[in-house]
């Protein structure tokens, strides 16, 4: 923590706990957080804090603050079909009901109202940074950056026509577009989206290292989600999924593999080699029947391991906390151990991890003096959380996403006692029962 001590500051902070995600894991009781230009200035004693000038003091008796949480895969807009098409394996899924649902409806109207259903699920339950994979990403993009969300947009690449465009080239195109346009944003980040292995060829993925490697951009592709994609795979051309992403010179230290549902230790290895990230999306694959990913084995090998929920016609919530209890829980079945997945391993893989998956944990993902000030308070007071032994153990095991009552992003106050600061929940509500109401032809 800073052990200089500020005469004056935009926001001072006072929690009963401060936990930053930083070496050796420390809870601090009694500890303010300091905020000025949307930068944290200082955390110190609370008593110490007390001669600091601030514009704006908030106390937060009985409530914990840690960075904001940070959903590191998902599909905003599919919000608008929560619950549409449940119960079905994923090809049933995806080929007979959300594919041809898409090919209808999805226009920018449709994205825009379902990234914003979306962005307030998030904020209300401790997200404050997510990424998105989508159709008409500038839309979502532009939406996220009015109302002052961090975000990382992975724009869709297939091999053949969507309702974004008519094929690679012109994804490239309008994906390199939008990248020019927030190169300078320290909110907003491009990333390479091609959808997964079985939907994009040879050529495109080569294409895709390549620009990757000349813009230092991100990749995220959906990457062995199944045991049968896996088997396709080897048998058209004898080789997994991963081992030809390597050969393609797709798997570096900006590759963001998303599911890794079906993966044996060959792949667990070259993963490791290659320092590609693992995005673990444990309810998803749960309810989709898709496989249990190996996280335990993954993090003993040195792989970054960071949470996504996926989309909500998949999940079917947005909510991270709930992600991260599911994931500490099907971590320590899959490996056998109940040690596996320890509650402060949990909370690293929602915040700092999600931050170096993402490459921006320079600026975000720990509280830390000179990092923005992305920060989320939760209120441990409620009967579900007594008698509280431990904090970090009660976040993870206990239900808690309700009680998330306040964020900020950039120091700018996102979520006030609960209320959403940027979004109108009533104007939401009805725009999303408006596109029930016509996608369900009623």
């Amino acid at each position: 923590m800073s052990e200089a001590i500020p005469t004056v500051a935009d926001t001072l902070i006072f929690p009963r706990w401060i936990l930053p995600i930083t070496d050796g894991d420390p809870i601090l009781e009694n500890h303010a957080l300091a905020i000025s230009g949307g930068v944290i200035t200082a955390i110190l004693p609370s008593e110490q804090a007390r001669s600091v000038v601030a514009k704006e003091r908030v106390d937060l008796p009985g409530q914990i603050v840690l960075p904001g949480l940070i959903n590191a895969h998902g599909h905003a807009a599919m919000s608008l079909l929560r619950g549409m098409a449940d119960d079905y394996p994923l090809m049933t899924w995806l080929n007979d009901h959300i594919w041809p649902t898409e090919g209808r409806w999805v226009s920018e109207e449709f994205v825009r109202d379902g990234a914003a259903l979306a962005l307030a699920e998030m904020l209300k339950t401790g997200t404050t940074c997510f990424s998105d994979m989508y159709f008409f990403p500038e839309v979502a993009a532009e939406l996220t950056h009015r109302i002052g969300m961090r975000a990382q947009f992975a724009f869709p690449i297939f091999d053949f026509p969507c309702a974004w465009g008519s094929g690679p080239d012109e994804y490239f195109a309008k994906g390199l577009t939008l990248r020019d346009k927030y190169k300078q944003s320290d909110l907003i980040s491009i990333a390479f989206g091609p959808h997964a292995p079985y939907t994009v060829g040879d050529a495109a993925l080569s294409r895709v290292a390549m620009l990757s490697a000349e813009t230092e951009a991100p990749v995220q592709i959906h990457l062995h989600e199944t045991q049968t994609e896996v088997d396709d795979a080897v048998g058209a051309d004898g080789r997994r999924p991963i081992q030809r992403l390597a050969d393609l010179g797709l798997l570096t230290p900006r590759t963001q593999c998303v599911h890794l549902a079906a993966v044996s230790d060959e792949d667990v290895a070259l993963l490791a080699t290659h320092g590609s990230h693992a995005i673990h999306c444990p309810e998803s694959n749960l309810k989709l029947a898709s496989g249990f990913s190996p996280v335990e084995k993954m993090r003993r090998a040195g792989i970054n391991v960071a949470l996504g929920t996926d989309g909500a016609a998949s999940n079917n919530d947005l909510d991270l906390l709930g992600e991260m209890r599911t994931a500490a829980l099907l971590a320590k079945a899959v490996a056998g151990d109940a040690t596996a997945l320890p509650d402060m391993a949990a909370l690293r893989c929602a915040t700092l991890n999600g931050a170096k998956a993402l490459g921006i944990d320079h600026l975000v993902g720990s509280l830390e003096v000179g990092k923005q000030a992305d920060l989320i308070s939760i209120d441990l007071t409620d009967l579900a959380q007594q008698p509280l032994y431990s904090p970090s153990s009660q976040m993870v095991y206990s239900n808690v996403s309700h009680r998330v009552r306040n964020s900020w992003i950039k120091g700018q106050r996102m979520l006030d006692n609960g209320a959403l600061t940027q979004l109108d929940s009533q104007e939401l509500a009805a725009k999303a029962e408006y596109w029930r109401q016509r996608i369900s032809g009623v």
